[in-house]
């Protein structure tokens, strides 16, 4: 399959097989990741590859996101990582107040979420599946020791990769004219909004697994109904970042 049609036929992956990667696989994995573009090459992530038992399980308990058969399939922490630049900083004698404000830690996610996918697309290239885990940040303070982490590093998200038993159908994406403005923003239009519903409605219907009543405006509303992680800010502050 082609790079693109690979890319278009994304879906997350909840259930693998007992077939584990091998270590050089695993390695292509990593590399992917750094391959990714980053902002004035600062490298600013770290990954942390999850293979201890206890750990995982109490990981996979806090973002109520077990995967469906147990243990199979490798499961990766992205890190933003501003720990290790701030050594370099250390050992120059350099202040690192200018390392701590907000913007550096923006730099570090978006470092981050690029690394994430670059592996994220070459799995699938390799006819892995993957599925993103967003919940580790449930408990931020738990995760922090779990994985023994240093100052100014943000767990940013999980990644559970493996050989997929199964796929879920592919959601339908918001139509181009939705996304893409020429030369200025471009805001979507009630008739935009109806029609992607009906699209999206359709699609919870009659999906294989886990049918629902709903459609792409009722998971918005719900979503954004209540307050969510809302010690994000206390984690920051007392991992070092100042606001």
């Amino acid at each position: 399959m082609e790079l693109f049609e690979t890319m278009i036929q994304h879906t997350s992956v909840r259930s693998f097989t007992s077939q584990t990667l091998n270590s050089e696989l695993k390695r292509k994995l990593i590399l992917a990741a750094q391959s990714a573009s980053s902002s004035n090459f600062l490298q600013a992530f770290s990954v942390v590859e999850i293979t201890d038992q206890k750990k995982r399980e109490t990981i996979e308990q806090l973002a109520n996101f077990p995967v469906t058969n147990g243990n199979n399939g490798e499961l990766y922490i992205f890190v933003a990582d501003l720990n290790k630049h701030a050594q370099v900083l250390a050992l120059n004698e350099d202040t690192d107040d200018h390392l701590r404000k907000m913007e550096s830690l923006v730099t570090a996610i978006v470092d981050t979420a690029l690394a994430a996918q670059s592996m994220a697309v070459f799995s699938e290239s390799e006819k892995l599946g993957i599925c993103y885990v967003g919940g580790i940040r449930n408990d931020l303070f738990k995760m922090k020791e779990l994985l023994e982490l240093p100052e100014l590093t943000y767990p940013v998200f999980g990644m559970f990769v493996g050989y997929p038993t199964e796929k879920n159908e592919v959601k339908p994406r918001l139509p181009l004219d939705a996304v893409l403005g020429t030369n200025t923003y471009r805001s979507l239009t009630p008739t935009l909004i109806e029609n992607y519903d009906k699209k999206t409605a359709a699609y919870y219907q009659q999906r294989n697994a886990n049918n629902q009543q709903t459609n792409w405006s009722e998971k918005i509303r719900h979503h954004f109904n209540y307050p969510r992680r809302q010690n994000t800010g206390e984690f920051l502050k007392e991992q070092g970042f100042i606001f």
